[in-house]
């Protein structure tokens, strides 16, 4: 396994991120796998060297963290060993302040997190949307505070505008708070809107980008075909999937993918981790495994080699679209 660092910190991760949103509660996601079921994938995970995990309070309602925190603690030998990532916005209950990024939430959810986690800090807290309800002073400032109280060791973000990600980064500066060091964000081989402006202020920034849905939704990995239908239990429950991923030139990058690979002799999947790893400024694309040759080939990816013909045929069909988070 290769590890690089998070951004300009000198936090090392490993160059894949397990997303953890693949295990909790299967009533509540269908394709979700319950704790017996996640152990064997993770431990796989740890055993090959990935040190670094992403996991949501919203995610089956908390019981993503809780078997994230639960398992990790039995796999490691001390809690150095790893990397543990979670988000704060969504709602975590009906009433108004159990949800955003009010100073009260932020507040009650890192504790409510650390509690399902069973640890004394989290290392990387993500916003895991913007709140227009909230002054983005009183985010930032309790923001600065879970980190100064020892709960958290770094701040990040996902999916927003630009233009929002720069004022947050600007109000930090202006307060001497403490800054986003990483982007979760939306990009993969089949949209790739944010090469227009938030890749490239990350990259001028120093900020590291973490990818979610580097696969697609199982898209690139051909778990569609064509004519609205699916073959797992992901692609065929996952709405969202086929509003993201169904222009005709989203199945042409799908071809153009397996042609690649069937001439490497790896899988679409891999092309398309390959290419993500390839891009610059990013540093741990967040990959979902709910079966062990998932895992198996998202490990491999890693050293899969490109060439620039590989990398420009790849990119050739692509159509802008419109921002889709």
């Amino acid at each position: 396994m290769q590890y690089v660092k998070l951004g300009k910190t000198g936090l090392k991760v490993s160059r894949i991120c397990l997303g953890m949103m693949s295990y909790g509660d299967p009533n509540d996601l269908k394709w979700s796998l319950p704790e017996d079921e996640a152990r064997p994938m993770v431990q796989h995970a740890v055993d090959s060297g990935i040190n670094f995990f992403d996991t949501a309070d919203v995610y089956s309602h908390g019981a993503s963290e809780v078997i994230t925190g639960k398992l990790l603690k039995e796999m490691f030998n001390s809690r150095e060993e790893y990397v543990v990532a979670t988000k704060i916005r969504n709602p975590m209950g009906d009433s108004p302040n159990q949800v955003g990024l009010s100073r009260k939430h932020i507040m009650d959810g890192i504790d409510a997190s650390l509690k399902r986690l069973e640890l004394d800090y989290v290392d990387l807290y993500q916003i895991h949307r913007w709140d227009d309800d909230t002054p983005i002073e009183e985010t930032m400032e309790a923001l600065h505070d879970v980190v100064k109280a020892g709960k958290v060791r770094y701040i990040g973000a996902s999916s927003m505008w630009t233009w929002q990600f720069a004022k947050a980064q600007y109000t930090a500066d202006l307060h001497g708070w403490t800054r986003f060091v990483s982007m979760q964000n939306h990009y993969n081989l089949a949209y790739r809107e944010e090469e227009r402006e938030m890749i490239p202020f990350c990259i001028d920034q120093g900020v590291g980008l973490i990818p979610w849905s580097p696969m697609a939704r199982g898209f690139l990995a051909g778990n569609r075909v064509r004519g609205d239908q699916g073959n797992t239990s992901r692609s065929e429950a996952d709405r969202k999937s086929h509003w993201l991923y169904d222009s005709d030139a989203d199945w042409e990058t799908l071809d153009r993918c397996i042609e690649v690979g069937n001439r490497l002799g790896v899988s679409s999947a891999q092309v398309a981790l390959a290419w993500m790893l390839h891009q610059p400024g990013i540093v741990s694309p967040i990959i979902g495994a709910t079966k062990m040759h998932h895992l198996e080939e998202a490990l491999a990816a890693v050293d899969v080699a490109l060439t620039e013909a590989d990398i420009e045929y790849l990119e050739a069909p692509y159509v802008p679209k419109e921002v889709k988070w």
